[in-house]
Order: C-alpha cells, then structure tokens, then sequence
C-alpha cells in the first residue's frame, strides 16, 4: 500500500509540473470551463513564476513562525520563563484573533503593497499551531528519560538539545505542517495587496467571470498543500521512529489552531 501511495503522489506530482511547464496542452480539458471564447489558460504572468512566488512567501513566513513559537515555547517551559506562559499564548493569538485580511489592511499602510504584508499575516498566522505542538512536546516527557538524563549529570543545555527536542521533534514538525499547509492556502489572498502568487490566477479569474482560472489556481494551491503535507508527515513519522515516541510514550495527534482562552 505505502508503494502505491508514493507512486499516486509522484504521479501527481509529475502532472502538476507538467501543467506548469506547458499549460497550454492542458487547454482542452479546462475550456468547457470558459464562456465567450474567453482563454482557457492564464497567460498575463508564468504559472511556475506565480508558483514559486507563492511558495517563498509561504517558507519565509513559515520558517520565521517556527523560529519564534519554538523559541517561545521552549522560554516558557524553562523555570525562568514559565510565568510568561499566559503572555506568550496571548501573542500567538493575535494571528487567530485578527484575520489575515485585516492584517493585510493594517500592515499595507506601514509595508506598502507586494509580498511583506502577506508574509507578515502568514507569520502571525502560523504561530499558534507550532507554539502549541511544541509546548506540548517539551512538556509531556517520558519520566523514565527525564530521569536518566538527570542521573547522567546533564547540563540543562544538554538536557534540551539532546533529549527534549528530539523527543518533541514528531510534534513540532506537525506544528509546522499545519502552519505550512494553512499558509499555502491563505497565501492566495495576497494577490488583494499586490503580492505575487497564485491568487493572481484566482482572482483574475473572479474578476473576469473565467471559472478556469479560478480551477487553476484553486487546484495548483491544493495539490501543493497536499504534498507538503505528505511530506511533513513523512518526515514526521522518521522522526518519531528515531525518537521512540511511536510506542505509545507520548501524544503524537497535532494540536489544530485555535483561539485560547487565557
């Protein structure tokens, strides 16, 4: 079954590319989608430009997420930190209590228009759920290693970067995915700011009444966020495997963002 999953993504995966490259063979299957001879394919900007655009926007403000919700969560679940907990579960709020569009609306004036309000909504966005996977993880240790490594005379450094991280490694990762998989999809508002990327395509196609483009940009975004979901989780479960954490020591579910109440 694993063989026949990993062929079907590849197999999609390679007739994603090969639209990219070349759109135009893929012409007669969206134009029943299209009316008043309108195109069938979006012309006005490369789908692998508006791709990859979308992409980078979506690993710059994932990647500066991860940064802050790990480096945050791991703040407050030291002795020093821990009575910044509420504090810091009220900052990665703000990006499920504000949406993205009125981030964008309050950041275009400071930002300008183009991708730096996008990647900031992202930003705010995905904190959540990494902060919350990996509060979890640095939390829910197995007592058995906790002990061991204290009898091993461990430094609390050591503690952190060789027995907490790589346990709570499954979890963060799945944080991560979240973040990155929600990202994806609330990226194509940006084309509302100017910002390069597959809401182009959507929007484009909205504004001219053109359903195939609003299924190009549509399934091009789906299909990504589908593979990288994979991808996380495969990365994931090696993770899990090398850590122990698939014997049933520790939660491995990730947690799904939501607004808290502290």
């Amino acid at each position: 079954m694993k063989s026949v999953g990993l062929i079907l993504r590849l197999a999609v995966l390679g007739v994603l590319l090969a639209f990219l490259i070349a759109p135009d063979r893929f012409a007669g299957l969206l134009s029943p989608l299209t009316s008043n001879g309108a195109p069938a394919i979006y012309v006005q900007s490369s789908l692998v430009d508006l791709t990859l655009a979308h992409l980078l926007t979506v690993v710059l403000s994932t990647m500066a997420a991860a940064i802050v919700a790990v480096g945050l969560a791991i703040f407050v679940t030291r002795p020093a930190g821990a009575e910044f907990l509420a504090l810091s579960r009220a900052i990665v709020n703000i990006g499920q209590t504000f949406p993205p569009v009125a981030v964008l609306a309050l950041s275009v004036p400071v930002m300008g228009f183009g991708e730096a309000p996008t990647r900031m909504a992202l930003f705010l966005y995905g904190l959540l759920p990494i902060f919350e996977n990996t509060l979890i993880g640095l939390s829910t240790l197995p007592p058995a290693v906790v002990e061991a490594a204290a009898a091993m005379g461990m430094t609390n450094r050591q503690h952190l970067v060789k027995i907490e991280l790589p346990l709570a490694m499954p979890l963060i990762l799945e944080g991560i995915r979240l973040s990155a998989v929600i990202g994806l999809a609330t990226a194509t508002i940006g084309s509302t700011v100017a910002a390069k990327g597959l809401g182009e395509v959507i929007v484009a196609g909205l504004l001219s009444n053109n359903l195939a483009f609003v299924v190009q940009g549509g399934v091009i975004t789906g299909i990504l966020a589908v593979l990288i979901s994979d991808g996380f989780q495969a990365v994931a479960r090696h993770a899990a495997k090398r850590s122990g954490t698939t014997q049933g020591m520790r939660p491995t579910e990730p947690v799904e963002p939501q607004a808290s109440s502290t």
